[in-house]
């Protein structure tokens, strides 16, 4: 190995050491405590040799916020390639997003800390641009499949993400209690699917 191929693999080494120990840093104690000079002591180097990778702490959280939609992109695709009807397809992207913002918090809370990413955001990140594409087209076939050429799939994905995006914002701030013998997971549950109920119903007219 050559000394150029050697000072790039060290690079990488420290550059996944600093992901790796601010990844623990948040599990922990929350993203709101996260800091360089956290970083810099959990990896024992220098807090220059940490911004000599990442500009910021911004720029960190940039990269776990590219994986978590990586990471979510991944789990929609697992989820619509299940079924073949694209309804059927959509209902369990809905369900798959929902299990993936409780299963992984930490994620959830980097990806949407700054509220709904906009057109700009998405454009300029690739994983974030194949997490819309793969609900957009899904919901695209549904439209194809009723002959509803009315519709603007755009402005569907939109309203699906928000509203979905929405439910779990609310139960993610606001823990629900139990509902006439009902326990808050089932509860969830019955109001997710009623609403994805509503939205192909609104598609399929």
């Amino acid at each position: 190995m050559g000394i150029t191929e050697r000072k790039e693999r060290q690079r990488k080494e420290v550059r996944d050491s600093i992901l790796f120990s601010a990844w623990e840093i948040v599990n922990k104690e929350g993203w709101q405590t996260l800091s360089i000079r956290k970083i810099a002591d959990a990896i024992e180097y220098s807090i220059p040799v940490v911004y000599d990778h990442f500009e910021n702490k911004e720029a960190i959280l940039f990269e776990f916020t590219k994986l978590g939609f990586k990471l979510l992109g991944d789990k929609l695709k697992d989820a619509r390639a299940e079924h073949k009807k694209p309804a059927k397809q959509l209902e369990a992207i809905a369900f798959a997003y929902w299990d993936f913002a409780f299963q992984n918090q930490q994620y959830y809370q980097v990806m949407f800390g700054l509220g709904m990413p906009g057109c700009e955001q998405i454009r300029n990140m690739p994983e974030l641009m194949d997490f819309t594409i793969i609900i957009k087209t899904t919901i695209e076939a549904i439209l194809e499949e009723n002959g509803n050429k009315e519709a603007n799939s755009f402005l569907k994905l939109n309203s699906f993400w928000s509203m979905l995006h929405g439910l779990v914002s609310i139960n993610l701030m606001t823990p629900q209690a139990s509902h006439k013998g009902v326990e808050p997971k089932e509860m969830n549950k019955m109001i997710l699917n009623d609403f994805i109920t509503g939205f192909i119903k609104g598609l399929e007219t």
